[in-house]
């Protein structure tokens, strides 16, 4: 467990240290990493810091509605409508690894441009530790670790929380006093929901896989899961009314973890089950199948790529 007080004071003090007199923008998209990250730095250099929200297009299901609200008493927060530029550098691209890096490049290209318009040196994220431990280990790339550009236009990059877990963070979440919607909520990949596609990127498989994501957060919630979420995964044949129909296959996964090293899959009830396939099959006349995803980590990672 953290001693929060004294991470908070160190942390600041170390922000100001970095940034000093300079401008600094932070990469904040809603999740309790980056939002510790925001309310640390917010505390550390005040108006000299620019919150920076991008939208993707990867978003989960009213994301930008939510921090639009959430995030409002910081009058510098700054929205960018990004999801065509992101889209467009995902098209054709499937090996996860590439698509982790060209998000991670695609990220970094947007907040330097934010950068120079708020005259900004400093690019602040909130990278935790096992987002380095994975990355280091050739487990998995994370945009903003191992996904990376080599040259970027920044003179520091700030990471604040990169030495805890993700049951630290909520800690150091509830001490700053942030709302329980952000300290509470699940985690959600920093490349969004390319990471629970399988192959290409595309708008109709973005369609699905957000819808379903929501469904199966509301339906999982009352089972406290350390992260619950559906991936499209393929197609396979299925039926629907009296047409034989070749849809997407949506996969379940729900774990119980502490700082998600190591995981393991929900025993979820059935009825929870059947009432998770049967919404998404019925509000998704794209989708044939679902499927529920029993393996722990290891063998398997928590997210698909």
């Amino acid at each position: 467990m953290v001693d929060t007080d004294a991470f908070i004071a160190e942390a600041t003090d170390e922000i100001a240290a970095e940034v000093g007199d300079d401008n600094a923008i932070i990469a904040l998209s809603g999740g309790v990493d980056s939002s510790v990250a925001a309310a640390l730095a917010y505390r550390a250099i005040g108006d000299q810091l620019t919150p920076v929200y991008v939208d993707t297009g990867l978003m989960r299901k009213g994301e930008t509605e939510g921090i639009r609200e959430t995030f409002a008493f910081m009058d510098s927060l700054r929205i960018v409508d990004a999801q065509d530029r992101f889209l467009d550098a995902l098209s054709g691209v499937t090996d996860p690894e590439e698509k982790r890096h060209v998000i991670g490049e695609s990220f970094i290209r947007e907040f330097e441009r934010e950068a120079r318009e708020a005259d900004a040196d400093y690019l602040v994220q909130g990278t935790i530790y096992p987002d380095r431990i994975e990355s280091e280990g050739n487990i998995k790339s994370h945009h903003n670790v191992g996904g990376l550009p080599d040259v970027i236009d920044f003179e520091g990059i700030v990471e604040p929380v990169r030495d805890l877990y993700k049951d630290e963070v909520r800690q150091v979440a509830r001490a700053l006093d942030l709302e329980e919607v952000v300290s509470e909520r699940m985690p959600f990949p920093g490349p969004g929901l390319a990471v629970r596609i399988i192959g290409e990127v595309t708008e109709e498989k973005l369609d699905v896989a957000r819808e379903a994501c929501h469904v199966v957060e509301e339906e999982v919630e009352q089972h406290d899961p350390w992260q619950a979420f559906a991936a499209v995964i393929g197609k396979a044949t299925g039926v629907k009314g009296d047409n034989r129909v070749h849809g997407w296959v949506v996969a379940v996964r729900s774990v119980e973890s502490r700082d998600g090293m190591t995981a393991r899959a929900q025993d979820l009830p059935w009825e929870t089950l059947q009432r998770i396939q049967s919404r998404i099959t019925g509000e998704n006349d794209n989708v044939a199948r679902v499927v529920y995803d029993v393996t722990h980590k290891p063998p398997a990672t928590i997210e698909y790529e």
